[in-house]
């Protein structure tokens, strides 16, 4: 009986001495100051481990895991939110593919507070659906067909769109299915495509960008005191927004880089920043470096296969 007792003692004695000794993959004080202050800088401040970690990478530097670096905010609590956005809901919406850019482009209006109670500015935006780049956007005291008909006739030209190979996705907004709207999108050629009827979340990724557009920490904390304040505020945000943001969506990659192709070969050249890492301290990684392969076609509706072009697609629900 004593036998017993003594053995279970010692066993927890072991066991309580194996929690006090940090395992040997664990990073030392200085790598654990180090990181701290590197995800500490300004442009790094208001971002998640998961922007941070990728970003770091971009930049040809390596320091730790995601996984390990909330552990290291958590231990110094400062795994608080960071940003001002709340967390995302996803919903289904109508069936479109886009296997590049400029096949799918959805739009939509968003309102911007002003210092006069009760009015608003209108902020029309044009997003595409492949890369998340924003394409097109203006800024305008009300809403209008004929508005909406000039932006997305400019964001047209400037893209050089086939109007054969593009699908534009909206709303049901008397601006989206106004006369002129109409007029230019079936002058160019481009197919429209519309939320359901009655159903208010059928345009998910053009939500998601005003989400993010309102979450920024750069957004102003009061309302635009005119027009021009607002639109020169938009200005600035679209540069950040589609040439320095790591979209979670693709790969934490820009928008601009995706857009324009670039994402294939920074994502390679982010496999072999891991890998060298991994080569350097191996007993850091218990598996395979995290997966950076590009994700390759988008779809409004995450349902339905990705099976080339971006037309409206028929869903069977059996």
């Amino acid at each position: 009986m004593r036998t017993a007792l003594q053995r279970k003692e010692k066993a927890l004695a072991e066991a309580a001495a194996r929690r006090r000794t940090p395992p040997a993959n664990a990073l030392s004080p200085d790598e654990r100051a180090r990181l701290l202050a590197r995800v500490n800088r300004p442009e790094f401040a208001d971002l998640s481990p998961k922007q941070t970690v990728p970003r770091l990478a971009d930049q040809g530097e390596y320091l730790a895991s995601e996984s390990t670096l909330y552990r290291l905010l958590r231990d110094e609590q400062q795994l608080a939110h960071r940003g001002k956005a709340k967390p995302a809901t996803r919903q289904r919406p109508e069936a479109l593919v886009a296997t590049g850019a400029n096949q799918v482009w959805t739009w939509d209006i968003t309102y911007l507070a002003t210092t006069l109670l009760g009015r608003f500015f209108y902020l029309y935006l044009t997003l595409d659906l492949y890369s998340r780049k924003i394409v097109g956007w203006e800024v305008h005291e009300q809403e209008s067909a004929a508005q909406a008909a000039n932006l997305f006739r400019q964001a047209y030209l400037r893209e050089g769109v086939d109007g054969a190979s593009l699908a534009l996705h909206s709303d049901n907004g008397a601006p989206m299915k106004g006369a002129t709207m109409l007029a230019t999108l079936q002058r160019l050629g481009v197919v429209p495509s519309f939320s359901r009827p009655s159903v208010s979340n059928d345009n998910p990724y053009s939500e998601a960008m005003f989400r993010t557009l309102e979450y920024t920490p750069a957004y102003p904390d009061g309302p635009f005191a005119s027009i021009y304040t607002a639109r020169a505020w938009v200005a600035r945000f679209v540069p950040w927004y589609n040439e320095e943001h790591r979209h979670s969506a693709i790969q934490f990659v820009t928008p601009g880089q995706r857009h324009r192709g670039e994402d294939g070969a920074l994502l390679r050249a982010r496999v072999g920043v891991y890998e060298a890492a991994r080569d350097q301290n191996p007993i850091r990684w218990s598996g395979p470096i995290r997966n950076w392969e590009p994700i390759g076609a988008v779809s409004l509706d995450p349902g339905t296969p990705a099976i080339g072009g971006a037309r409206t697609q028929t869903n069977s629900h059996d």
